[in-house]
């Protein structure tokens, strides 16, 4: 987000997707004045600003992510005052307006950065259930389609969720994640060796993926698959990586070997691609826990992307955290 021509672009791609849905021009409007609103806080007021922008059919839900570099806000409540944030000669007067407009609203501010999570549906939808979890994924420098994919499944108190990174990035990658999560959507609450190795035969005619599947049931997770997709668990006092096997999925796959540990409570689950760093610290999550997973996985992809590959995180909750 360089300049108001920026913003424009991002309108009017909005309200074009919503009014195919069928949408009112009421709702397309409160959209344009909510993404007019984010885009020029960037502009204005933002370094390195981006704002994402996910559009998602079956729900009719359009999600916003705007992301910056700084400075960040030191009182994020007077900010959402109207007029503060944007000033003069907006639509909506600002952070305000966005938190009013918006179906589902979340902000995180520190001096390095702000995460903004916004998600949009037509007036009379029901309201979304807490979400547990929430993801991230954006394709690598250059290209249109991302190599990676990711999925979530819910039966009940159960959860499966798969995270697959296409070998290399582009189409062809694209189209190894693509067999992937249609091995997970035929059967997601198959035993995690099924899953696993339907996968590898699925993908056999692609050039491979790397793969992590979860399943998380009762307070414990399991865990499988093979590649450089890796897991941890955190909390404010717990801290655990999730590794799985060597090999890659739809090429060279030993027999496959599943993994389970506890989920503490309060503590969330990460899968991440390897577009970002490994190493990365808890404390960059630990002052998120509260937040929701979307914004959660946003702020770690924007703050750890290598900026080289497609990249994309997945943050699962164990459920109730929220306060």
């Amino acid at each position: 987000m360089t300049d108001a021509s920026c913003v424009g672009d991002a309108r009017r791609f909005c309200a074009r997707t919503v009014l195919d849905w069928g949408w009112s021009e009421l709702d397309a409007g409160r959209l344009s004045i909510v993404v007019t609103e984010l885009g020029t806080n960037l502009v204005r007021h933002a370094e390195q600003g981006q704002l994402w922008i996910a559009v998602v059919p079956a729900r009719h839900e359009v999600e916003l992510i705007a992301l910056d570099k700084g400075p960040g806000m030191a009182d994020v409540q007077r900010s959402s005052l109207d007029g503060i944030s944007t000033g003069t000669g907006s639509p909506g007067t600002g952070l305000g307006a966005i938190r009013r407009l918006a179906s589902d609203f979340d902000i995180h501010s520190a001096p390095e950065g702000t995460v903004c999570l916004v998600r949009m549906r037509a007036s009379g939808q029901p309201p979304a259930s807490e979400r547990r979890w929430g993801a991230v994924s954006i394709a690598a420098p250059g290209e249109t389609v991302c190599g990676d994919g990711w999925a979530v499944a819910e039966e009940g108190n159960r959860l499966a969720a798969v995270v697959s990174d296409g070998l290399g990035h582009g189409p062809h990658a694209a189209q190894a994640s693509d067999a992937a999560l249609a091995a997970f959507a035929a059967a997601p609450f198959d035993p995690l060796e099924t899953l696993v190795q339907d996968a590898h035969r699925g993908l056999q005619t692609t050039r491979g993926a790397a793969l992590f599947a979860l399943r998380m049931d009762a307070g414990q997770l399991h865990y499988a698959g093979a590649g450089n997709v890796v897991g941890r668990v955190l909390s404010g006092v717990y801290d655990r990586s999730m590794l799985t096997q060597h090999g890659t999925v739809g090429v060279q796959l030993r027999k496959t070997e599943v993994t389970t540990q506890d989920m503490p409570q309060h503590a969330l689950a990460v899968l991440h691609s390897d577009g970002i760093t490994s190493r990365w610290k808890a404390a960059e999550v630990v002052p998120l826990l509260q937040r929701d997973p979307t914004l959660i996985a946003a702020s770690l992809l924007w703050r750890q992307i290598r900026g080289r590959d497609d990249a994309t995180v997945l943050v699962v909750k164990q459920g109730n955290v929220l306060e």
